[in-house]
């Protein structure tokens, strides 16, 4: 069995695709692919994985898991979903190190499915809005405590996908950034149920109508049905030009109120996050969704 393992950055678009998913778990059932609903598995594999602080897992594991997830359902791919996977907001950054518990927890699940292939979906984010949301979830009063003294600047998303390389080498790994979701919406469904480019979804576009306003979904939709031929990139040219004209401001804009932050610091922060992906885009075993 496939084993797919999501999560990614804290307050990025985890609910949507969860519910995305969801709407199209019958067709993907047909498939061989097993959407089961988070209250099938989450609570159980937090458990489990505190279990395996105290002791390994043992032998029968792996199948009582499958039996309370998949209740019967057969499957060959299985799709899991957690922002927590690599811990909570509170622990998302340690001394500099983005989700340090990621190569633990990955290795913890490549134990419970020791002889299935696991692969990891995960989301990223600019670490300019990405640090101040976390911030705000965490137990430090003061910005400079949260990063431990680490300047924000050397903070880099592609040491935290080296360090879960290393841990698990033989897991394979799909990224894309959180910013470029809207584009790129159906393709991450379709790559979690391992669907061929092109291939009909039911809320392929979910997440554009929620910063698009109605009259743009509307004319969206009308150019789509008239140029049904395009091609999945001419789609998202066409997707990128809609919201140039017709996005809805305040869905789109962020807010960062840290003490310090100038909007240099946060333009320096974006080119940082730009030169980052071409470092996780040279990384093997690593394939990155983009436009």
């Amino acid at each position: 069995m496939q084993v797919i393992v999501h999560t990614g950055a804290h307050f990025t678009d985890e609910d949507r695709l969860i519910k995305c998913l969801l709407r199209n778990k019958g067709d993907f059932a047909k498939r061989g692919v097993a959407v089961p609903g988070p209250g099938k598995y989450r609570k159980l594999l937090k458990e489990t994985f505190n279990a395996l602080k105290d002791a390994p897992a043992s032998p029968d594991a792996r199948d009582v898991l499958i039996d309370a997830i998949l209740d019967d359902e057969i499957a060959d791919r299985l799709i899991l979903s957690n922002m927590h996977f690599f811990g909570a907001p509170r622990a998302a950054v340690r001394q500099g190190i983005l989700y340090p518990i990621a190569p633990d927890r990955i290795t913890n699940i490549q134990q419970l499915f020791p002889h299935d292939q696991v692969e990891l979906f995960m989301s990223i984010r600019n670490p300019a809005s990405f640090l101040p949301a976390v911030f705000d979830h965490s137990p430090h009063d003061q910005f400079a405590d949260f990063l431990g003294g680490i300047d924000p600047r050397e903070i880099r998303w592609s040491e935290t996908l080296t360090r879960i390389r290393d841990a698990a080498p033989d897991v394979p790994i799909t990224v894309w950034c959180n910013e470029d979701t809207p584009l790129i919406w159906a393709q991450i469904i379709r790559e979690l149920a391992a669907l061929e480019h092109g291939e009909n979804i039911v809320g392929g576009y979910d997440l554009v109508s929620e910063i698009m306003s109605p009259e743009g979904m509307k004319r969206f939709r009308a150019y789509l049905k008239s140029h049904a031929e395009m091609t999945e990139m001419q789609t998202r040219r066409v997707i990128s030009a809609f919201l140039d004209k017709f996005a809805i401001e305040e869905e789109i804009e962020e807010e960062l109120d840290i003490p310090g932050w100038t909007e240099q610091l946060v333009e320096e922060l974006t080119d940082l996050y730009d030169e980052d992906l071409f470092q996780i885009q040279r990384l093997p075993g690593v394939q990155v969704i983009s436009p």
